[in-house]
Protein backbone atom coordinates (compact mmCIF):
# COMPACT_ATOMS: atom_id res chain seq x y z
CA UNK A 1 0.00 0.00 0.00
CA UNK A 2 1.19 3.72 -1.19
CA UNK A 3 1.71 6.52 1.28
CA UNK A 4 -0.07 9.97 0.26
CA UNK A 5 2.63 12.60 -0.17
CA UNK A 6 0.21 15.53 1.37
CA UNK A 7 3.26 17.98 1.43
CA UNK A 8 3.66 17.50 -2.62
CA UNK A 9 -0.26 16.86 -3.15
CA UNK A 10 -0.44 20.03 -1.48
CA UNK A 11 1.91 22.35 -3.26
CA UNK A 12 0.81 20.70 -6.39
CA UNK A 13 -2.91 22.07 -5.64
CA UNK A 14 -1.40 24.88 -4.68
CA UNK A 15 -0.45 25.90 -8.12
CA UNK A 16 -2.76 24.32 -10.56
CA UNK A 17 -5.54 25.28 -8.89
CA UNK A 18 -4.73 29.17 -9.55
CA UNK A 19 -4.00 28.06 -12.86
CA UNK A 20 -7.38 26.63 -13.97
CA UNK A 21 -9.15 29.81 -12.41
CA UNK A 22 -6.76 31.73 -14.46
CA UNK A 23 -8.00 30.25 -17.39
CA UNK A 24 -11.26 29.88 -16.41
CA UNK A 25 -12.05 33.28 -16.39
CA UNK A 26 -10.65 33.99 -19.32
CA UNK A 27 -13.72 31.25 -21.61
CA UNK A 28 -16.79 33.41 -22.52
CA UNK A 29 -15.02 36.62 -23.45
CA UNK A 30 -14.05 37.46 -26.80
CA UNK A 31 -10.30 37.92 -27.72
CA UNK A 32 -11.08 39.94 -30.45
CA UNK A 33 -13.25 42.40 -28.93
CA UNK A 34 -12.43 46.19 -28.98
CA UNK A 35 -13.41 47.87 -25.70
CA UNK A 36 -14.89 51.44 -26.94
CA UNK A 37 -15.12 54.21 -24.48
CA UNK A 38 -16.76 56.12 -27.21
CA UNK A 39 -20.03 54.60 -27.36
CA UNK A 40 -22.92 56.59 -25.53
CA UNK A 41 -20.65 59.65 -25.78
CA UNK A 42 -20.82 63.07 -28.00
CA UNK A 43 -19.11 62.27 -30.83
CA UNK A 44 -15.40 64.67 -30.89
CA UNK A 45 -15.90 67.71 -33.66
CA UNK A 46 -14.81 67.18 -37.00
CA UNK A 47 -13.80 70.09 -39.14
CA UNK A 48 -11.73 69.10 -42.34
CA UNK A 49 -11.34 69.86 -45.85
CA UNK A 50 -12.60 67.32 -48.29
CA UNK A 51 -10.33 66.40 -51.74
CA UNK A 52 -12.06 69.60 -53.71
CA UNK A 53 -11.04 72.10 -50.68
CA UNK A 54 -14.70 72.09 -49.18
CA UNK A 55 -14.99 72.42 -45.34
CA UNK A 56 -16.89 69.65 -44.04
CA UNK A 57 -17.84 70.42 -39.90
CA UNK A 58 -19.60 67.71 -37.49
CA UNK A 59 -21.16 70.66 -36.05
CA UNK A 60 -22.63 71.98 -39.05
CA UNK A 61 -24.27 68.47 -39.46
CA UNK A 62 -26.26 68.40 -36.40
CA UNK A 63 -29.67 66.80 -36.44
CA UNK A 64 -28.53 64.76 -39.08
CA UNK A 65 -27.66 61.46 -38.80
CA UNK A 66 -23.83 60.73 -40.20
CA UNK A 67 -21.27 57.58 -40.72
CA UNK A 68 -17.83 58.91 -40.17
CA UNK A 69 -15.33 56.05 -41.57
CA UNK A 70 -11.87 56.30 -40.95
CA UNK A 71 -10.29 54.40 -44.05
CA UNK A 72 -6.66 54.72 -46.44
CA UNK A 73 -5.69 53.51 -49.74
CA UNK A 74 -2.98 50.99 -48.43
CA UNK A 75 -6.01 48.98 -46.57
CA UNK A 76 -7.09 46.16 -47.62
CA UNK A 77 -10.10 45.96 -45.83
CA UNK A 78 -11.34 49.12 -46.78
CA UNK A 79 -11.07 48.30 -50.67
CA UNK A 80 -13.41 45.81 -49.62
CA UNK A 81 -15.90 47.47 -47.36
CA UNK A 82 -15.54 51.66 -49.75
CA UNK A 83 -18.42 49.74 -52.62
CA UNK A 84 -21.03 48.65 -50.21
CA UNK A 85 -20.41 52.17 -47.88
CA UNK A 86 -20.83 54.24 -51.13
CA UNK A 87 -24.26 52.04 -52.42
CA UNK A 88 -25.42 52.39 -48.76
CA UNK A 89 -24.74 56.81 -49.33
CA UNK A 90 -27.27 56.02 -52.12
CA UNK A 91 -29.58 54.08 -50.21
CA UNK A 92 -29.07 55.92 -46.73
CA UNK A 93 -29.45 59.39 -48.39
CA UNK A 94 -30.82 61.09 -45.03
CA UNK A 95 -27.06 60.07 -43.44
CA UNK A 96 -24.93 62.23 -44.64
CA UNK A 97 -21.89 59.93 -44.66
CA UNK A 98 -17.97 61.35 -44.22
CA UNK A 99 -14.79 59.38 -45.10
CA UNK A 100 -12.00 60.26 -42.91
CA UNK A 101 -8.82 59.21 -44.69
CA UNK A 102 -6.40 57.85 -42.40
CA UNK A 103 -2.31 58.08 -42.58
CA UNK A 104 -2.31 58.38 -46.37
CA UNK A 105 -1.66 61.57 -49.00
CA UNK A 106 -4.43 62.87 -50.81
CA UNK A 107 -2.62 62.19 -54.12
CA UNK A 108 -2.96 58.32 -53.58
CA UNK A 109 -6.63 59.09 -52.42
CA UNK A 110 -7.76 60.85 -55.97
CA UNK A 111 -5.70 57.83 -58.07
CA UNK A 112 -7.71 55.44 -56.00
CA UNK A 113 -11.29 57.30 -56.27
CA UNK A 114 -10.80 57.66 -60.26
CA UNK A 115 -10.26 53.82 -61.00
CA UNK A 116 -13.17 51.27 -60.84
CA UNK A 117 -15.35 50.33 -59.37
CA UNK A 118 -14.92 53.62 -57.06
CA UNK A 119 -14.89 56.23 -59.98
CA UNK A 120 -18.86 54.83 -61.50
CA UNK A 121 -19.92 54.94 -57.76
CA UNK A 122 -18.96 58.55 -56.99
CA UNK A 123 -20.08 59.92 -60.37
CA UNK A 124 -23.69 57.78 -59.71
CA UNK A 125 -23.48 59.70 -56.12
CA UNK A 126 -22.58 63.33 -57.71
CA UNK A 127 -25.38 62.64 -60.41
CA UNK A 128 -28.00 61.80 -57.90
CA UNK A 129 -26.87 65.37 -55.71
CA UNK A 130 -25.20 62.83 -52.60
CA UNK A 131 -22.44 63.96 -50.95
CA UNK A 132 -20.21 61.66 -49.68
CA UNK A 133 -16.94 63.64 -49.44
CA UNK A 134 -13.77 62.32 -48.22
CA UNK A 135 -11.57 64.09 -45.73
CA UNK A 136 -8.20 64.16 -45.39
CA UNK A 137 -6.51 63.97 -41.83
CA UNK A 138 -2.63 64.93 -42.41
CA UNK A 139 -2.40 65.33 -38.49
CA UNK A 140 -3.94 62.74 -37.78
CA UNK A 141 -6.11 64.84 -35.04
CA UNK A 142 -9.47 63.62 -35.80
CA UNK A 143 -8.45 59.91 -35.71
CA UNK A 144 -6.66 60.68 -32.11
CA UNK A 145 -9.77 62.21 -30.88
CA UNK A 146 -12.13 59.34 -31.86
CA UNK A 147 -9.78 56.64 -30.67
CA UNK A 148 -9.13 54.94 -34.04
CA UNK A 149 -6.68 52.01 -33.72
CA UNK A 150 -6.55 51.27 -37.23
CA UNK A 151 -8.42 50.94 -40.40
CA UNK A 152 -11.41 50.59 -41.40
CA UNK A 153 -13.35 51.70 -38.23
CA UNK A 154 -16.97 53.30 -38.62
CA UNK A 155 -19.03 55.58 -35.97
CA UNK A 156 -22.46 55.64 -36.48
CA UNK A 157 -23.47 59.36 -34.71
CA UNK A 158 -27.70 59.88 -34.34
CA UNK A 159 -29.47 63.26 -34.45
CA UNK A 160 -28.35 64.20 -30.90
CA UNK A 161 -24.43 64.18 -32.05
CA UNK A 162 -24.28 60.88 -30.11
CA UNK A 163 -21.91 58.19 -30.78
CA UNK A 164 -24.28 54.66 -30.75
CA UNK A 165 -21.99 52.43 -32.61
CA UNK A 166 -18.80 51.77 -33.18
CA UNK A 167 -17.37 48.81 -35.77
CA UNK A 168 -13.98 47.39 -35.88
CA UNK A 169 -12.79 46.20 -39.52
CA UNK A 170 -14.82 46.04 -42.46
CA UNK A 171 -18.43 46.99 -41.82
CA UNK A 172 -20.77 43.81 -43.03
CA UNK A 173 -23.92 44.96 -45.40
CA UNK A 174 -26.39 43.59 -42.52
CA UNK A 175 -24.86 45.36 -39.66
CA UNK A 176 -24.42 48.55 -42.04
CA UNK A 177 -28.37 48.03 -42.83
CA UNK A 178 -29.13 47.75 -38.91
CA UNK A 179 -27.51 50.72 -37.76
CA UNK A 180 -28.19 52.74 -40.16
CA UNK A 181 -31.55 52.14 -39.94
CA UNK A 182 -31.27 52.43 -35.71
CA UNK A 183 -29.58 56.16 -36.92
CA UNK A 184 -32.28 57.27 -38.71
CA UNK A 185 -34.88 56.57 -36.45
CA UNK A 186 -33.79 58.20 -33.49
Amino acid sequence: MSKVNWKILVIGLGVTLPLVMLLATGFGNDPKAVPDARTGDPAPHIALADLQGNTWSLEALSGTPVLVNFWSTWCGPCKYEHPMLLQAAEAYSGVQFLGVIYADEPKAVSRFMLKPPYKGLMDRLTSKDIDYPNLPDPSGRAAIDYGVGGVPESFFIDRAGQIVYKSTGPLSPEVARRELDRIMRK
